[in-house]
């Protein structure tokens, strides 16, 4: 019998116990790096379509309607559900759609962690909050719109 006998073999399970170990937090980083960045993209995409529909409506109750049904559409294109997401809008006149003046939307998205359990989420809030702005202006030479 030789020395190294007993040993035969135990380089495969170090490996495979150190795999694990450097693996699964990797592959869970990836994951959650993966659902920020798609908050990301529905934020800035959300706060775009709103301002846009809030500049090209026909009254201030239309376009907040229009400009809410695009957050919606762009919260869900990216997998996230309508209530993660919330859409505040800023009129830098009044009436909102004041021919010359500035609409400001501010879309802000909770994206939460994955893979964990309800019980702790309870304990800590465990999410990343993502946020997008974007100002628009309104047609100068349009009539001015309630």
């Amino acid at each position: 019998m030789t020395t190294g006998e007993p040993e035969r073999g135990s380089a495969m399970v170090e490996f495979l116990g150190v795999a694990l170990i450097l693996l699964i937090p990797l592959v869970y980083l990836v994951v959650t790096l993966g659902r920020v960045q798609a908050a990301a993209f529905a934020a800035e995409g959300a706060a775009k379509d709103a301002v846009r529909a809030m500049v090209t409506a026909e009254s201030s109750a239309a376009g907040e309607a229009r400009a809410d049904a695009a957050v919606g559409i762009a919260l869900t294109d990216q997998g996230f559900e309508r209530a993660s997401g919330a859409l505040s809008l800023e009129c830098s006149a009044s009436p909102c759609l004041t021919p010359g003046g500035a609409v400001s939307a501010v879309v802000r998205v909770e994206v939460p962690l994955p893979l964990l359990p309800d019980a702790v989420r309870g304990w800590v809030p465990l999410s990343v909050p993502v946020e997008a702005a974007r100002t628009g202006t309104t047609d100068r030479y349009a009539q001015p719109r309630p």
